[in-house]
C-alpha cells in the first residue's frame, strides 16, 4: 500500500526493516576516493575547499528547485548510483488524500484516520516531523480536502542513511552545490529542525546498530567498566531490548520512540534517571561525526575535543552528524513509581475525609492550590534522592482544575517508596486534600512497557524554562514561582513539571568527563517545565498565531521573572520564539559554541532554526506573521 521506490517518488513507508543491534561493519562503511572518481559534487572539502568557498559566499541563498544552480536530473541519478540506490524522493504522507496528487489512495488515506497512529507509521515515515506547522501545513490529512498537496516545508529528497557512507555523500553533495541539508531520525521535533523547502534530508533513522562492550577503558577519562555502541537512529524501545538482554541500565528519553543518541543528547537529553546519572550528555564517552566538510571522525575526551564539548549538549543539526556514540552502561536498576491525583470540583462530591483515595476530590479552591504548592515544594526533596518527580497543572473548566503526581524513584522497592512519599501525603492531608496512593509499581527500567508503535503528528506549540534551586531554597522565590505557575493553569495552559537534579555530581558517576556544551544552567536545576498551549496551529491564521504567541509569552515573562538565574531546554522550547535563546538555551557556554560552529562550518552546512550561529541565515517566507514555519528560502542575513 505504502511503499516507497527509491529515488523515484512515492509516499508513506514501508521500508525494509532494519534490525536494532544490527553489526556495524556496513554501517561503518566510508566514502572514499575511488567511490567520489570524477564527481566533484560529492567530493571533500579539502580538495575543492576554493571552489567551495567561492560558491557559498557568492550565494546570498541556498540552491532552490527551479534555479539555475539546482542539481539536474542527471547529478540527483548519479548521486543516488554512488548512495547505492538509497536517495529517495518522496511525497507527504497525507498526499494520498487529495485527488489532485499523483499518489491519491482513498484506501491509504483511510488508513491515516484508522491506524496509522497506532502503528509506527509515521515514526518510519522519511518526512513527516510529528509537529506539523514548522512544514507550512501545506499536505494536511483530511477526509475531504480543499485545494492541492504541495511539498511546503518538506524536504525534497531524502538520503535513507544506513553507513556513514551515505552521510558523507549527502553532506558533500549539499556543501558543493550549495542545498540546504537537514537532519531527521524519528522526527520527535516541535519546531521546524527536521524540516525545510528545497532540502536535502539525511534520514539517520535505520543507525540503529548495537554493540556491548564488557570492559570498555575510554582514554583521558577515570571511566572503566562495562559500555555500549549504540548508533544514533537506535530508538529508547530498541536500546531498552538491549539493555535487558544485557542485564544493564542505558538512560534514555521517557518516550520511547525517540532517538536517543542523536538529537536527545545533542540538546541535552533528561530521563527519570537524570537525578541519579546525569543527563544524556553524561553517558557520552566518544562519538563517531561526519562534520562539514564531509570527514568522518571520532570526538572524544583525547581526539576533536572541541567537537566532543559541543556536540554534548551544544544542539543538534549544528556541528555535524552523529552515526554513533559510545555510553556509559549502568548496572540494572528498577523505577519504582508511586501515583496520585486530586481534583478541585465544587459541583462533585467530595472525597470523605475518613476515606482517603489516589483520586481525591476537594471543593475548597485554597485548598487545592496549596496542595499544588505543596506538591511541587517536595519536587526538591525527590530530585535530591536519585528520583524525578512527573506532574501535569491542568485546567478542567473556569471552575474546576487537577493535579497529576508521579514520583517516579530510582532502586528502591515499593514499600520504601511508599514511606518516602509519606509526609507529602501527610501535608496534604493536613491541608484538607483526602489523598492516597495505592501501592507503587516497579519495574526494572529497561523492562518498562515497549510500545515501539504509536504517535501521529499534531499542531501544538509551547515553551519551557528550567527552575534553578534558588527558586526552591529562597521562600520568596518560591512564592513567586508557584503564583506564576499557578497562573499558567489559570489561563488555560496544562504545567508539566519535571522535577529532577541532575548535578555536576550526578553527571560524573562512573567517571567525569571533560566539561560538556550543555547549559550550565542544567547542574543547578531543581526543574524542567513545559507550558503547552491549546492552539491549533493547522488552522490558525497568522493573526491568530501571533496573538497566541503574546498570550504565552506573557505568561511565560512572570514564569522568567520569578526564575532569575534560569533558562530554557533546547528540545522542548519555542525556539526562535524564545526571548534571548542564545542565553536561554546555551547559557555562558555560547560565545564557547560559537566558535566552534564557525571553526568547523564555515560553509554553513548545518543550520536548523534556534542553532548555535543559525542568527547568519534565515528562511525567507511568502506569508509575513504568525509563527516561522520552513516553507521558504533559506538565504543570508
Amino acid at each position: 500500500m505504502h511503499t516507497l521506490i527509491p529515488f523515484i517518488l512515492v509516499v508513506g513507508t514501508t521500508l525494509a526493516p532494519i534490525a536494532a543491534g544490527s553489526s556495524f561493519s556496513a554501517a561503518d562503511t566510508q566514502l572514499t576516493e575511488r567511490d567520489i572518481g570524477n564527481f566533484k559534487a560529492i567530493a571533500f572539502a579539502s580538495s575543492i575547499s576554493i571552489l567551495s568557498s567561492a560558491r557559498t559566499n557568492s550565494s546570498r541563498c541556498k540552491a532552490f528547485p527551479g534555479d539555475q544552480s539546482w542539481p539536474t536530473a542527471d547529478e540527483w541519478s548519479r548521486l543516488n548510483t554512488t548512495l547505492g540506490g538509497v536517495l529517495l524522493n518522496p511525497l507527504p504522507a497525507a498526499s494520498v488524500c487529495y485527488p489532485t496528487s499523483p499518489a491519491f489512495n482513498s484506501a491509504a488515506c483511510n488508513f491515516l484516520f484508522t491506524n496509522a497512529s497506532s502503528t509506527s507509521f509515521y515514526l518510519d515515515d522519511p518526512l513527516t516531523s510529528l509537529n506539523l506547522w514548522p512544514q507550512g501545513n501545506t499536505c494536511i490529512a483530511s477526509r475531504t480536502p480543499t485545494g492541492n498537496c504541495t511539498q511546503g516545508g518538506y524536504p525534497v529528497y531524502v538520503v535513507n542513511a544506513t553507513s556513514v557512507k551515505h552521510v558523507q555523500a549527502a553532506v558533500n553533495f549539499a556543501r558543493n552545490k550549495n542545498i540546504r541539508l537537514v537532519i531527521k531520525n524519528t522526527g520527535h521535533d516541535s519546531v521546524g529542525r527536521n524540516v525545510g523547502a528545497g532540502s536535502l534530508s539525511v534520514w539517520t533513522h535505520y543507525l540503529r546498530g548495537f554493540e556491548l562492550l564488557p570492559s570498555h577503558k575510554q582514554p583521558g577519562v577515570s571511566y572503566r567498566g562495562t559500555a555500549a555502541r549504540v548508533g544514533s537512529g537506535l530508538q529508547v524501545w530498541d536500546a531498552f531490548g538491549q539493555s535487558a538482554r544485557s542485564n544493564i541500565t542505558l538512560p534514555a528519553a521517557s518516550c520511547l520512540t525517540v532517538g536517543s543518541y542523536g538529537g536527545w543528547f545533542t540538546g541535552g537529553g533528561h530521563s527519570p534517571l537524570s537525578s541519579t546519572y546525569g543527563l544524556g550528555v553524561d553517558q557520552v564517552l566518544s562519538l563517531d561525526v561526519v562534520t562539514a566538510d564531509g570527514r568522518y571522525v571520532t570526538a572524544s575526551p583525547t581526539a576533536n575535543q572541541d567537537l566532543f564539548f559541543a556536540v554534548r549538549g551544544g544542539g543538534g543539526s549544528t556541528y555535524g552528524i552523529v552515526t554513533s556514540a559510545i555510553v556509559k552502561a549502568h548496572p540494572s536498576t528498577n523505577l519504582t513509581i508511586a501515583s496520585f491525583t486530586f481534583t478541585l470540583n465544587p459541583s462533585a462530591p467530595p472525597t470523605p475525609v475518613e476515606a482517603p483515595s489516589p483520586a481525591a476530590t476537594i471543593a475548597s479552591s485554597s485548598a487545592f492550590w496549596a496542595g499544588f504548592n505543596a506538591v511541587f515544594a517536595f519536587g526538591a526533596p525527590v530530585a535530591d534522592a536519585g528520583g524525578y518527580l512527573w506532574t501535569n497543572g491542568i485546567k478542567v473548566s473556569n471552575t474546576s482544575y487537577l493535579m497529576q503526581v508521579r514520583a517516579q524513584m530510582v532502586g528502591i522497592s515499593p514499600p520504601q517508596a511508599a514511606a518516602f512519599v509519606q509526609p507529602l501525603l501527610a501535608t496534604l492531608n493536613a491541608l484538607g486534600i483526602p489523598v492516597s496512593i495505592t501501592t507503587p509499581t516497579t519495574t526494572v527500567y529497561a523492562q518498562q512497557p515497549n510500545p515501539s508503535t504509536g504517535g501521529g503528528p499534531g499542531n501544538s506549540r509551547f515553551a519551557s524554562r528550567l527552575f534553578p534551586r534558588a527558586s526552591w531554597d529562597n521562600a520568596t522565590l518560591f512564592n513567586a514561582t508557584m503564583t506564576a505557575a499557578r497562573e499558567a493553569v489559570e489561563a488555560g495552559y496544562t504545567f508539566h513539571g519535571l522535577n529532577m537534579s541532575p548535578t555536576k555530581k550526578v553527571a560524573a558517576t562512573g567517571g567525569e568527563l571533560p566539561l560538556a556544551g550543555v547549559n550550565p544552567v542544567w547542574r543547578d536545576a531543581v526543574m524542567h517545565a513545559d507550558v503547552f498551549d491549546t492552539i491549533n496551529m493547522a488552522t490558525a491564521t497568522p493573526a491568530e498565531a501571533d496573538a497566541a504567541n503574546a498570550r504565552l509569552n506573557g505568561v511565560m515573562d512572570k514564569i522568567r521573572a520569578a526564575t532569575p538565574g534560569g533558562g530554557a531546554y533546547f528540545n522542548e522550547a519555542g525556539g526562535e520564539l524564545e526571548p534571548d535563546w542564545q542565553h536561554s538555551f546555551f547559557g555562558t557556554n555560547y560565545d564557547k559554541l560559537l566558535k566552534v560552529k564557525r571553526e568547523r562550518d564555515p560553509w554553513g552546512v548545518f543550520w536548523a532554526p534556534a542553532t548555535v550561529g543559525s542568527e547568519s541565515w534565515a528562511v525567507e517566507l511568502a506569508v509575513q506573521g504568525g509563527l516561522k514555519n520552513q516553507n521558504g528560502r533559506l538565504c543570508r542575513v
